[in-house]
């Protein structure tokens, strides 16, 4: 079996072993479910195998985090802020290294990998601040005498269901956030990445571990698809924040709901840039590009669509045809490339099928797709990236496919018309529109513009910045991480009122008066 020695070097440095155990709540490690192999996308090599959970580990671990929630929901907000930022503290310690380490688990570029872990510290940062800001509301009563306010207070246990694509991200969203509102958290990060977790959990770990805190405030549990279902139905988990697919986010719900539990989804996006006839076209090009191809077009905000004035759409074309045959495709921890591997075969023949599917449905190639071979590629997870003309009708357009596909879409007369094409599908994660008209960038930030959790005006649909709330509507899920007040789906909210006079009036002037 292949082995990568640069990866044993990285993985020995973040407490990693390649026979590793999955489950974690303190120093030591645990796993009593079946085997898995975490082998990397870029040169097939065998990063590690590890023991995931059984239903009785997962019984331990809840176990062991409603006992910590008892005593962690004492401390107060801005020493649980200190936590956080110490956290924060050690994952800039080992940005370099943790950031490789995404690279060879997922396949991302390096510039990637590394910005990931570099929005690890910069949620890390922003939660410090947050926590001396879990501000409540004040109102006035309408009795005499009377007081009203609003306060947050934790929930409790939070589970967290992680997607490979940003495996180690969306968790600290999740964490950073959680922690500072009092909460614990059991991670189920994706069976593809398990690596990236348990480094992460080694972190944290040395974290709690020098501040005397309870090892159950972090829990860590590797497994497949049955722990995820176990999450969903528990009652003791008081949250459970999952990214993934739309498929899996309704699965999610439907389980979550029927014991009228609390979710936080961020599901699949379909998302769109709208490149008008007042565009700067060499502008549009750098952010289209980079949205189509970062991460191999794994991000939920890829851009899948561009829907193009009719009268600039064959300049576009050019333009991204030129852009295309300069894209560098290879070992994503040479950064002289742009783009990098699928992170499976299950991928890559999604991906193929898709592109039958474009031609199969009229859809016309503007940009040849296909697999790569050679000694350049060191695995067979490797595609060229397409680009294909075609209707926003199209069943195939309609669909999220997780791959470098980008359809081309031509839409006529005003701005109004390319805003309905965007807004047509089922999907509602990221938006932007490409123009030098103030009309029209209002109108699509309008209520009657783009129906998306994010719009962006000049900039792609990809690369979210962690101080504005990010999610999105319709079958994206309506969840809200990282920014802004997203703070407060993790706490439970509760409404006051003192009276601190000598009588009891009742609110809309009732008088229920005994003698």
């Amino acid at each position: 079996m292949k082995k990568n020695k640069k990866v044993d070097y990285i993985l020995e440095k973040l407490g990693v072993s390649n026979n590793q155990k999955g489950c974690s709540f303190g120093e030591k490690w645990f796993g009593s479910g079946q085997i898995i192999k975490s082998y990397s996308p870029v040169d097939n090599s065998l990063m590690g195998t590890i023991q995931v959970a059984s239903k009785k580990d997962y019984q331990k671990i809840i176990n062991e985090a409603q006992n910590a929630f008892l005593e962690f929901r004492n401390i107060p907000a801005p020493q649980r802020g200190n936590l956080v930022r110490l956290l924060g503290n050690k994952i800039r310690a080992n940005k370099t290294k943790l950031g490789e380490l995404v690279s060879w688990e997922m396949g991302k570029s390096l510039q990637e990998g590394l910005g990931e872990v570099q929005e690890m510290i910069d949620i890390c940062d922003f939660a410090v601040g947050l926590s001396r800001q879990l501000y409540g509301f004040t109102m006035h009563s309408e009795r005499p005498n009377h007081r009203m306010y609003e306060q947050y207070h934790p929930l409790g246990v939070v589970g967290i269901i992680s997607a490979f694509n940003f495996p180690v991200a969306v968790w600290s969203w999740n964490v950073s956030l959680a922690w500072i509102c009092g909460n614990v958290c059991v991670w189920k990060p994706s069976e593809k990445t398990p690596l990236c977790s348990i480094a992460c959990q080694n972190l944290i770990l040395e974290v709690l571990k020098e501040n005397k805190i309870s090892n159950g405030v972090s829990c860590l549990i590797n497994g497949k698809k049955d722990i995820g279902k176990l999450m969903s139905d528990d009652p003791r988990i008081n949250l459970l924040s999952a990214t993934g697919s739309t498929k899996m986010g309704k699965d999610v719900a439907k389980r979550v709901g029927f014991r009228l539990g609390k979710t936080l989804l961020e599901l699949g996006g379909n998302n769109a840039v709208i490149i008008t006839e007042n565009a700067d076209i060499k502008h549009a090009i750098s952010n289209i590009v980079f949205g189509a191809i970062g991460t191999c077009g794994q991000r939920c905000t890829s851009t899948r669509r561009v829907i193009i004035h009719e009268s600039i759409i064959e300049k576009v074309k050019n333009e991204l045809t030129k852009a295309y045959k300069q894209i560098k495709i290879g070992n994503p921890l040479d950064q002289t490339n742009h783009m990098g591997p699928l992170i499976d075969k299950d991928a890559v023949n999604q991906y193929l099928n898709a592109i039958k599917e474009i031609i199969k449905q009229g859809g016309k190639i503007i940009v040849d797709g296909g697999t790569l071979k050679g000694n350049n590629y060191q695995s067979e997870n490797y595609v060229k990236p397409v680009i294909a003309e075609i209707k926003n009708s199209a069943q195939i357009v309609q669909k999220e496919t997780f791959a470098p596909i980008l359809y081309l879409v031509k839409y006529k007369g005003k701005v109004e018309n390319a805003i309905q094409l965007m807004n047509d599908v089922k999907q509602g994660l990221s938006s932007a529109i490409l123009t030098q008209n103030l009309k029209e960038s209002e109108k699509f930030l309008s209520h009657k513009g783009s129906d998306c959790g994010i719009a962006n005006v000049n900039i792609g649909t990809s690369g979210a910045e962690i101080g504005g709330a990010f999610g999105g509507e319709k079958e994206t899920g309506g969840g809200r991480e990282s920014g802004s007040d997203a703070w407060k789906v993790y706490m439970r909210r509760q409404t006051n009122t003192i009276n601190y006079s000598s009588d009891t009036p009742l609110a809309q002037g009732i008088n229920f008066n005994l003698k």
